[in-house]
């Protein structure tokens, strides 16, 4: 069981923040150079920390590279800091 501190303030389901991502697919891609577009930076400001970190402890997910996922807020320059990953 996660941490109330890490998902107990998320307002979505695990797919509607999946969801909220999608601008963010081709920056979590494997081996994908591309760096994180200004549609996919605000959709992890809005999100926020509590559904990153739902999303970082969801289930592996078919094309997406969870490493380059946990990165996004520094990408983004979000405030807040990473997600800690439970395995």
């Amino acid at each position: 069981m996660l941490p109330v501190e890490e998902v107990g303030m998320c307002s979505r389901t695990f797919f509607s923040a999946l969801v909220q991502l999608i601008p963010c697919r081709a920056a979590v891609a494997p081996f994908s150079p591309i760096p994180p577009t200004e549609s996919c930076c605000s959709a992890v400001v809005t999100l926020g920390r509590p559904c990153l970190c739902l999303l970082a402890n969801g289930p592996p997910l078919s094309g997406i590279d969870r490493s380059m996922a946990l990165q996004l807020p520094q990408r983004c320059f979000a405030n807040f800091p990473p997600c800690d990953v439970i395995n």
